[in-house]
């Protein structure tokens, strides 16, 4: 059996042992400490040397984990500038009128969130009073994502420097009547206020990662110098447990985004009870960060705690605060000074011998109150360590209580999460403990009232004065007049007009093609920012790698193995492709970030982000809701699109579906265009509307969604007939008709109107021949761009209707006089076209490719579905003999003809 006290081989047997003798005496020294002054003891000595080796550059792992301490002591703390006392009135009132809020807002039903922002004020305040940066110098300033349940206090601070009223907050959840709040951070609801949504758990940290990294792309590629803006996640231990939130750690840190600070609220509790109710969150997520190569900064303890360390000779207070579970913490603040006496200290002689000294009122201060997150200058001592420390990105664990100051009732209750309200006499005793000038008889009707030291007031004087001297108001959103940026030469777009000829060519080469041509455009070209997860080959993007270069910011240190082939992987500080790896999250934050530069830095771009279409939507969609709550812009292309079309790949790569999920976005502008020249004049009216000059009324904050195929096919001419480009952005326009197509039916035959998108049409046009060749049918066909932007002009015109404006919806308009019924058809399921059916006068039907995808040959998979051309020739027979134009055997025929 092995020895369990044996040393065990490590990485360091494989080296020599240039001087076993001062080995042995290293081992010697730590075995007598170890017998002498105990385990403990040696414990210490070996943690501080280790942290000596890491200050000296000494090539050693780092410890994961430090004691359940400060990282800095009180002895290392700057003194805190401006007027502690005034900022403390400051916090005072934000703290009250947060809660009013709520409260007020309770007798509605609205909710709202009290306890969050109750034991975060102080990770705001200060930050307000001494490190956010404003945009009104730089016209960027830093980038704040609040969490999103501690809103409240941002709107009450917001009240309190004038930038709301009474009237905001008493419309708090109550948005209908058009002068109201929005719940949490949204900016497609506040758009002057907040920059970043971050309700969605997991989202804000992710997105902060790159937002981060985005700025020194930026600046590194010379678009704008932003590398005096910093940004700031605030966030819940809780909210630690989404994935997302520890996604990007490896990234911030390999990048070194010193640019970036995490403030991780650590009450111990997230919505149902404690984070992690047997172990500890913060040394969790000390070792956690550390590991991911962050700098980690733990602002636990309060000054009132300074006493009790100071007489912690032995080590035994530590030790105890490293063992005790988050969940008994937690139960310490809600207990009396016997119960902690006999459960915290008893546990150990010597902190029983040490709880003699203290009074219960020192106990009690030290366990119900005192946090290093509710004072101000230990927060401030974490802040100034972060913005000062190079080469890493640094996670500030600050410990608090959530709930401080609401009272006995909300302080560390595992229910505090989903208490909205505090009763008349909670108020009044939280304004005795604020020490704030409002009096019993301003409680109208039992009505909690709003407190306002006054527009004149030194305490908004200096709130004012602080925020001027760091660049203006915090949290705001400014969107910088731009002018709109110059059109792209025709050129580029008008390539595509003639077709390929004879050249088979996919839809996903030719959108890369086009986006090769326009980041060559001297006035808009730089500002394109492709974004591809590491499927660029895929997407025959390889041949923008030499020529804009992979965006890194260590540049290429080593040489490419492909480095003598035409299109070697290039990597460049300066570089132009955001290549992220098989990360989808990643990259739509990445978007994102993009997407609403114009906002954010007052510097429009052009992201477009491809990737697997199946991975996209079905994969980020709260992403993508997120990228329309931010007002962001750009181009999402889902390639190598469509169920059928992905020869041997499966169910999981077989997207039948992503035009219904992006169909629930409405800023999302979804199309499914079949050929090259629908892509160009969609991409340059996506141009126009996102980026140039904008109709009245029209909504600029949109982004295009595209789904292109993988399947190289022959691609035609644009028709010269009046109205395609209208047809193409609107939705549907008649690509054919039976007269036009070349294929030959009787005079007088019967018709059918085929409309197909993707890549079905080109099954819809062998359809067409197929009818008229063997059935003697004639068939126009449609090419179906958008189904989605054929329902939200039919919603909108419904909508015209009831306020009594006349309008016919444009699918409607089109299809106008157009004989026969209708067969739609596209790659997807049947309730993708089936989304316009309702505004159809002619008989409608649809076919699609309902249910999970498999693996096999596309002529198999449409086989399968009952997509391709026969399957549609035996549709529209179908439909035809029920209307009695065709004869009813025809159906049963045709299936037996083809197989079917």
């Amino acid at each position: 059996m092995t020895d369990p006290n044996a040393i065990q081989p490590s990485a360091l047997d494989q080296l020599p042992d240039r001087d076993p003798e001062e080995t042995a005496e290293w081992q010697a020294s730590l075995d007598a400490v170890a017998r002498e002054a105990g385990p403990h003891r040696a414990a210490y000595l070996m943690r501080r040397t280790l942290e000596r080796a890491e200050a000296g550059g000494v090539a050693l792992p780092k410890l994961l984990e430090t004691d359940y301490v400060n990282t800095i002591p009180t002895s290392a703390e700057p003194a805190l500038p401006g007027d502690p006392e005034m900022e403390a009135r400051i916090t005072a009132w934000n703290r009250w009128n947060a809660a009013a809020m709520v409260t007020r807002g309770a007798k509605h039903g609205v909710g709202g969130h009290i306890a969050t922002f109750a034991s975060a004020a102080w990770l705001y305040e200060t930050g307000f009073n001494h490190f956010f940066r404003g945009k009104e110098q730089d016209g960027s300033g830093d980038q704040l994502y609040i969490q999103g349940h501690a809103s409240p206090g941002i709107y009450a601070r917001a009240f309190l420097d004038g930038r709301l009223d009474e009237a905001h907050l008493d419309n708090f959840r109550q948005e209908a009547g058009g002068n109201g709040l929005p719940s949490y951070p949204h900016p497609r609801r506040l758009p002057w206020l907040w920059e970043f949504p971050t309700v969605s758990m997991g989202l804000g940290p992710l997105s902060a990662i790159y937002q981060a990294r985005f700025n020194r792309y930026l600046t590194n590629r010379g678009v704008k110098d932003v590398s005096a803006s910093h940004v700031w996640a605030f966030l819940g231990d809780g909210e630690m447990d989404e994935p997302e939130s520890t996604a990007a750690l490896a990234l911030a840190a390999r990048e070194e985004l010193d640019n970036l600070t995490f403030v991780i609220n650590c009450n111990l509790q997230r919505l149902d009870g404690p984070v992690r109710a047997n172990f500890k969150i913060v040394q969790e997520l000390e070792a956690q960060f550390r590991g991911a190569g962050w700098n980690v900064v733990k602002t636990l303890w309060g000054s009132a705690w300074d006493e009790l360390f100071a007489l912690d000779t032995t080590g035994a207070l530590v030790r105890r605060l490293r063992q005790v579970p988050d969940a008994q913490v937690q139960t310490y603040q809600t207990r009396d000074a016997a119960y902690i006496r006999q459960d915290f200290f008893g546990a150990d002689p010597a902190l029983a011998e040490m709880a003699k000294l203290l009074s219960d009122d020192k106990i009690l201060e030290c366990f119900h109150l005192s946090r290093g997150g509710h004072e101000a200058r230990k927060v401030y001592a974490a802040y100034k360590a972060a913005v000062e420390h190079k080469g890493a990105p640094t996670v500030i664990l600050a410990q608090t209580v959530k709930g401080h100051t609401l009272g006995e009732g909300f302080a560390s209750k595992n229910a505090n999460h989903q208490m909205k309200k505090l009763s008349v006499d909670e108020f009044k005793a939280m304004r005795d403990l604020l020490e704030l000038p409002i009096k019993d008889s301003d409680f109208t009707d039992g009505v909690v009232p709003y407190g306002h030291p006054g527009a004149d007031s030194p305490e908004v004087r200096y709130l004012q004065e602080r925020r001027a001297a760091l660049g203006g108001p915090a949290p705001a959103r400014r969107v910088h007049p731009l002018a709109p940026l110059p059109a792209p030469a025709d050129k580029a777009f008008a390539a595509f007009d003639k077709g390929s000829g004879s050249q088979n060519v996919a839809t996903t080469m030719a959108f890369v093609r086009l986006v090769k041509d326009l980041v060559r455009d001297k006035e808009t070209g730089k500002r394109w920012v492709p974004i591809v997860p590491d499927e660029a080959r895929t997407f025959g993007m390889e041949s923008l790698f030499p020529s804009l270069g992979i965006y890194s910011p260590k540049g290429q240190t080593y040489e490419p193995v492909d480095r003598d082939q035409l299109m070697y992987y290039k990597e460049a500080k300066n570089g132009q492709i955001l290549n992220e790896g098989i990360t989808e999250a990643g990259s739509m934050a990445d978007f994102i970030a993009a997407s609403t530069a114009y906002a954010t830095h007052g510097e429009a771009m052009i992201p477009f982000y491809i990737f697997y279409s199946m991975f996209g939507w079905q994969r980020t969609a709260d992403q993508m809701w997120q990228l329309g709550d931010q007002l962001g812009r750009g181009f999402l292309v889902g390639a190598t699109a469509g169920r059928t079309t992905l020869t041997g790949e499966g169910l999981q790569h077989a997207d039948g579906h992503s035009p219904v999920i992006a169909a629930t976005n409405p800023a999302a502008l979804s199309y499914d265009p079949a050929f090259a020249y629908e892509i160009a004049v969609i991409v340059r009216e996506g141009l126009r509307r996102m980026y140039g000059e904008a109709k009245p009324g029209e909504d600029q904050n949109v982004f295009y969604y595209l789904t292109v195929y993988n399947e190289p096919l022959p691609q035609p001419a644009k028709p010269a007939a009046p109205g395609v480009d209208e047809g193409i952005v609107k939705g549907l326009y008649r690509f054919n008709t039976a007269d036009t197509a070349g294929v030959t039916a009787p005079a007088n035959a019967p018709r059918i109107q085929l409309l197909g998108s993707g890549t079905a049409i080109h099954w819809t046009l062998e359809a067409q021949r197929l009818l008229a060749e063997d059935w003697g049918v004639a068939a126009d066909v449609w090419s179906a761009t958008s189904w989605g932007e054929l329902r939200r002009d039919a919603l909108e015109a419904d909508a015209a209707l009831l306020r009594g404006e006349e309008r016919v919806p444009y699918v409607r308009q089109a299809l106008q006089g157009a004989e026969g019924p209708v067969l739609a058809v596209s790659d997807y399921m049947r309730q993708v076209p089936d989304q316009i059916a309702q505004w159809v006068e002619q008989d409608w039907s649809s076919l699609g490719a309902d249910g999970f995808g498999l693996s096999d040959t596309r002529e198999a998979a449409r086989r399968h579905f009952g997509v391709d051309a026969p399957s549609i020739v035996v549709a529209a027979l179908a439909q035809l003999a029920r209307r009695g134009e065709v004869k009813a055997t025809a159906v049963k025929e045709a299936r037996e003809k083809y197989g079917l």
